[in-house]
């Protein structure tokens, strides 16, 4: 009663938006840095200030993406160009590295502010695969991810996690490339057409189509369903509670239900 192929042991599963709400506080965050970003600029060259797009320009170019590749991404989409500068930038420079830890430096903030708590059907549909004996990861671009898992108290529930941090190391190129899925597979000796995936993100979905996943689950939230299918997803639920009631289901939201794991944190980034 997991709502998957029989052919299906290991499941992957990007982190916001997915197992936990935070792909909303991304969302806000690259708002405020780039709408801060684009009216200075405008106003300093006399142009009119155009702001960036939670509706459009969030999916379209930076949603599920590596920071910087989403920078670049954005940028282009409104013929800007930045040098690339370094990790290492202050979030006060003129640069993609420097813009990016300017949105990373809000997102940090609003987590401490606001806390983390998974989606109560993510939780239980998480304790049904271990349960059941299904391999489990979760993928993320972010380099917050362990930080999340932890103050969510889903930690125990995910195995392998292969996230920013973990991209960077092993040099594997961001969604919508395959390469960190391919990766969490390898990890769980399950080969990907074994394998399913999990996203809420237009370049989630590509990426589980191109590395040739034997389902790809696209996880609607913010009613774009008919997208992620365009993109490669082979069904859209609104919430992972419906594969394991495909009737109904409760907890769509986002809750307070933790998994219980001996080292959940205390529900807040340290």
């Amino acid at each position: 009663m997991l709502g998957l192929p029989e052919q299906i042991k290991a499941c992957l599963f990007d982190l916001d938006g997915v197992l936990t709400p935070t792909a909303a506080v991304h969302a806000v965050a690259w708002k405020e840095m780039f709408d801060a970003f684009l009216e200075q600029r405008a106003r300093r060259r006399g142009d009119p200030f155009v702001p960036f797009s939670v509706h459009d320009d969030y999916p379209t170019y930076v949603d599920g993406k590596p920071r910087a590749d989403g920078i670049r991404s954005f940028l282009a989409s409104r013929h800007v160009e930045l040098p690339e500068g370094s990790p290492g930038d202050p979030p006060s420079a003129q640069t993609v590295h420097g813009l990016g830890n300017r949105k990373n430096e809000i997102v940090v903030a609003r987590l401490r502010e606001g806390g983390i708590a998974a989606y109560p059907g993510s939780v239980r549909y998480l304790r049904a695969l271990a349960a059941a004996g299904i391999g489990r990861a979760v993928v993320s671009s972010s380099a917050n991810c362990a930080q999340v898992l932890a103050a969510a108290g889903i930690g125990c529930l995910l195995p392998v996690r292969i996230d920013g941090v973990v991209a960077a190391r092993e040099h594997l190129a961001g969604k919508p490339a395959p390469d960190t899925y391919l990766a969490a597979a390898r990890a769980l000796r399950t080969p990907p057409s074994r394998s399913a995936v999990f996203e809420d993100a237009l370049a989630g979905v590509e990426a589980g189509r191109a590395g040739g996943f034997g389902f790809v689950v696209g996880v609607d939230r913010v009613g774009h369903a008919d997208a992620l299918v365009a993109h490669g997803a082979d069904i859209t639920v609104p919430d992972l509670a419906v594969l394991l009631d495909p009737g109904g289901h409760d907890g769509a939201g986002a809750g307070g239900d933790r998994a219980g794991c001996a080292a959940a944190g205390n529900g807040s980034l340290s």
